[in-house]
């Protein structure tokens, strides 16, 4: 199984080539050899990106052993899209490794394991707060009288002689979503709603 290296800049004008150096270095150090390299230019704020997909992509597929990374904020965009790919490392038993700040969750690191730990029940605790703080906003929209969720659609007087049409000698939903011109999806919803 291979070690990846996951290099992450900002913008075209830095380049990636300090990180690379690094952990190449390190992997040296430790006697892996087997180096595949996985990298991105573009704003860590980005939920997607080509080089992080394509390395979890091969994360899930298990040919990765390690993932070395130079700190944390190179991978993940906040601490709970950090602890959705810790989580996702740890289940496919495959290290995180960041030597400028010294954690490795190798099983065989009881100090990486805690730290791993450490991070998912904090990322845990955020999330418990977005949704405790998203309850009390609806809560407060409705007491405000606002109404929540999806408009009722509203069907056009052709749109309901169709739906009545149809019910008399009904056929299949496709027939009725190329009489109406619409996807197979809006013809189950012009049917309810009718």
């Amino acid at each position: 199984m291979k070690t990846a290296l996951y290099l992450r800049v900002s913008t075209n004008e830095q380049t990636n080539e300090p990180q690379r150096r690094e952990l190449a270095e390190f992997a040296a150090r430790r006697g892996w050899q087997d180096l595949e390299e996985f990298s991105d230019t573009i704003s860590g704020a980005k939920f997607t990106r080509a080089g992080l997909d394509r390395l979890m992509a091969d994360v899930r597929r298990g040919r990765i052993a390690r993932v070395i990374v130079v700190k944390l904020d190179r991978l993940g965009r906040s601490l709970s899209h950090l602890a959705q790919i810790l989580g996702e490392l740890d289940a496919h038993r495959v290290a995180l490794i960041a030597p400028s700040q010294g954690i490795d969750t190798s099983s065989s690191n009881p100090v990486g394991r805690l730290q791993l730990n450490i991070l998912g029940a904090i990322a845990e605790f955020e999330r418990s707060l977005i949704r405790e703080r998203t309850r009390a906003g609806l809560n407060a929209a409705r007491a405000r009288g606002a109404k929540l969720g999806r408009r009722p659609m509203r069907l056009t007087a052709e749109q309901r002689d169709a739906v009545a049409l149809w019910r008399e000698t009904p056929t299949s939903i496709r027939d009725l979503a190329n009489r109406l011109g619409v996807s197979v999806g809006k013809a189950h919803g012009i049917v309810k709603a009718a």
